[in-house]
């Protein structure tokens, strides 16, 4: 089980490297192109509408947020709207990304729920270990550093003035 809150068991080159052996070609491509906005192979399809209509959130509300006009999307979803507007509201750029993986997770236990052991369950695992894959690009100490920099340039600028 792959859980939101916890780190990758191993890389995504180690998962395929454990289906390549188990599964037919045909999927195994599908696995080795796989990404979060994929459309296609079993579960993607509906993973990908879900998705589609949460990046239109995140984009809506990130424009409404900057002051930007931007038309409301078609599609929404409360609960999504809910999720988006608080990972938005977040201080720490880590914890929305946590809590946005948080409901991405729950939807792909709902899509895979009925599923046991076939190609469903495969796809959904995958995506997972996929989105855990983007939290390994978050390094805390990397970002403090980055902030600093660019604290003390904005600072040096202002004493310049």
């Amino acid at each position: 089980m792959l859980r939101a809150d916890s780190a990758m068991p191993f890389s995504y080159d180690t998962f395929l490297s454990m289906c390549q052996t188990c599964v037919d070609p045909s999927t195994y491509k599908l696995l080795e192109n796989l990404s979060v906005s994929s459309t296609e192979g079993p579960l993607v399809e509906d993973w990908a509408k879900f998705y589609g209509v949460l990046a239109n959130e995140l984009s809506y509300q990130r424009n409404l947020k900057l002051g930007r006009p931007c038309d409301q999307p078609v599609e929404r979803e409360e609960e999504t709207i809910r999720a988006v507007s608080a990972a938005l509201s977040a201080e720490n750029p880590l914890d929305a990304e946590i809590q946005l993986l948080q409901l991405e997770f729950k939807k792909l236990d709902e899509l895979t729920s009925l599923h046991f052991f076939d190609a469903y369950t495969l796809f959904g695992y995958a995506l997972k270990l996929k989105l855990l894959q983007r939290l390994t690009i978050f390094d805390t100490p990397k970002g403090q550093t980055e902030f600093k920099r660019l604290f003390d340039g904005i600072q040096a600028q202002i004493l310049s003035i």
